[in-house]
């Protein structure tokens, strides 16, 4: 990632030690968040009921918007710390806003829609325990939709570099992510706040960090994750293909991998066909079956080009705990 020459990113000196001596397995999790209260306070709820025998901090972040003061906590072993986004607007800035914030040794991120469920700090640190070259972890996820549970399970010998390229793995999800602060940031880099639109920001760290070391899993589905029926208009499927087509050009070794590069075309595919570029789509698409005709997602990205509404198939794969 590119320095940020006005948020100039901290002295790892600064980041392994905290104003109050935490150590150890202290964590600090960063909540990005933007007028969305009553989910906030779910988000919140599952975090604190955490029972970890360190330190556990909240910092909480307001991008765009006004940072309630309110929800400030300190006690023993918990608090919360609000703070507002002071770099790039979007998640991504938010986020790092977070980790330019945290004081605790080991960093996790929950979406404010999402839900920790009890259990998944131990669980994670018993998994880091067993891996000790591991200096990050994630769980399994649910994946709720119209009110339904469906159970996502990483497989952890496929969480490697080139594992990723091929997959991108949505059972790897950013609010079941614990990772090494030090690591974090000396080694793998803050979040990418240059990807168009801060989409698939999750992914790219993803990759970067099974570049460092290894990955462990704790086999529970820890984290609900919550999917819920937004619109996709224009601007939305746009971005997606642009942040898209910088991941490919970001890493070159999509080029070395047909299915993965497929993967991604399939999917720029479907973002083409749902702007109503249907020249575009339909160059894709055979394009990427001379490499891949196997590919799933070039029939999905036909069948939008020919009519079918995007948020139709959209909605029918989340049924499914799936995505485009």
């Amino acid at each position: 990632m590119t320095k940020d020459l006005d948020h100039p990113e901290p002295d790892a000196a600064e980041l392994v030690a905290d104003d109050n001596g935490a150590v150890g397995d202290s964590v600090s999790v960063v909540i990005a968040t933007r007028d969305r209260p009553e989910l906030l306070k779910r988000a919140l709820a599952g975090v604190e009921a955490q029972r970890h025998s360190d330190h556990v901090e909240v910092v909480l972040v307001f991008d765009q918007s006004e940072p309630d003061h309110s929800l400030e906590v300190e006690r023993e072993n918990f608090r919360v710390v609000v703070t507002t986004n002071s770099r790039t607007p979007g998640l991504a800035g938010a986020r790092n806003s977070g980790i330019d914030k945290a004081s605790n040794s080991w960093i996790a991120f929950c979406d404010d829609d999402d839900q920790w469920l009890p259990g998944k700090l131990q669980a994670q640190f018993q998994a880091l325990a067993e891996l000790p070259e591991a200096k990050a972890a994630c769980t399994g996820i649910l994946i709720r939709y119209e009110g339904a549970d469906t159970p996502r399970m990483p497989d952890p010998e496929k969480l490697t570099f080139e594992g990723f390229i091929k997959d991108r793995m949505t059972e790897v999800h950013p609010s079941s992510w614990l990772v090494e602060k030090a690591t974090l940031v000396e080694q793998i880099g803050y979040v990418d706040e240059e990807i168009p639109g801060g989409y698939a920001e999750d992914y790219d760290m993803f990759l970067r960090t099974a570049q460092v070391c290894p990955i462990a899993v704790a086999s529970q589905p820890l984290v609900r994750v919550w999917w819920h029926g937004a619109s996709f208009f224009f601007e939305r499927w746009k971005m997606i293909d642009t942040a898209l087509e910088y991941l490919v050009e970001k890493y070159p070794a999509f080029q070395d991998h047909p299915d993965g590069l497929a993967r991604i075309r399939g999917q720029q595919a479907v973002a083409k066909a749902a702007m109503g570029r249907r020249s575009d789509a339909f160059k894709t698409i055979a394009s990427t079956a001379r490499s891949r005709p196997t590919e799933k997602r070039l029939p999905l990205a036909i069948a939008v080009a020919a009519g079918l509404p995007a948020e139709t198939a959209l909605k029918a794969a989340h049924r499914f705990g799936k995505g485009i």
